[in-house]
């Protein structure tokens, strides 16, 4: 644990120098260490705030660790802070994507069990209500839509409310791919003009195709998608593992800054094992 929370720090300490990023002269905690507090609270703290800077406060890490509310307050504010550097990093995974294989999908979030919606305070209305076709069930919260490399590293991600379609995401998604890469995801991206829109732009989309399409793919195609599909959701797996059972949070933007935070700890994991 100790040398990750050290190159936590360093990596985001040499993102902060690199965008000459400077701290408030009266500040007694750095914002290269607020981000690292948090992080360390997703990666090994399931995003529980309060035992990673109890911890990094005795252990010495970080001695002058800002109150509870001050803490609270000062990473919610650098959430700009946080998304840069999953941005920084998924421009270094695309950099060493050789093959220029992606893929897409979404995983959900849920916020609440079905018998608890009336009584959620963070999000109201059947938007946030969605069905996860894998286990059969309905769900409430949001979903987080992905891109990744052949390998597993996150290249990109946005959230959207629950019951938002896989189909509608695609036209959301940032495709600022080299020339040359090779798409792929599953059969709910099935959508020939988003399809032809992306290939004219030197990118070839090709999604798995449902039984009736009428743009069928030969086999041997089709099986290389599959097998590229499945890195997908091996990705999600490794998200759903830092995700505590219960996210606690008081606002929705609380919930979401966590959600994102989550998935910046999975491609810090990535880079540092």
């Amino acid at each position: 644990m100790d040398t990750r929370i050290v190159a936590v720090y360093c990596l985001c300490d040499d993102m902060l120098k690199t965008l000459n990023h400077r701290d408030d002269p009266q500040s007694q905690m750095t914002d290269a260490e607020v981000m690292t507090t948090a992080i360390v609270a997703a990666l090994d703290y399931g995003g529980n705030m309060e035992k990673a800077r109890n911890m990094l406060q005795a252990e010495g890490y970080i001695p002058k660790m800002l109150s509870k509310s001050r803490f609270n307050r000062r990473w919610c504010r650098n959430a700009d802070l946080f998304l840069i550097l999953f941005n920084l990093l998924g421009e270094t995974w695309k950099q060493l994507n050789s093959d220029l294989i992606y893929v897409i999908d979404s995983f959900l979030v849920a916020v609440c069990d079905n018998y608890r919606i009336a009584r959620c305070r963070l999000y109201q209305g059947e938007d946030f209500r969605g069905f996860q076709v894998s286990k059969k069930r309905y769900f409430y919260g949001l979903k987080i839509h992905l891109m990744i490399t052949e390998t597993g590293q996150l290249v990109k991600f946005f959230l959207t409310s629950g019951n938002y379609s896989d189909t509608s995401a695609l036209k959301l998604y940032d495709f600022e791919l080299p020339q040359g890469a090779k798409l792929t995801g599953d059969k709910a991206y099935n959508d020939y003009v988003v399809e032809d829109v992306i290939n004219e732009a030197g990118i070839s989309f090709i999604p798995l195709r449902k039984k009736n399409s009428k743009r069928p793919v030969p086999p041997w195609v089709y099986y290389l998608r599959s097998s590229y599909c499945k890195l997908i959701e091996t990705t999600g797996s490794l998200i759903e593992q830092l995700l505590p059972k219960y996210i606690h949070a008081v606002i929705s933007r609380g919930f979401e800054l966590k959600v994102a935070l989550f998935v910046l700890a999975c491609s810090i994991n990535f880079l540092i094992g």
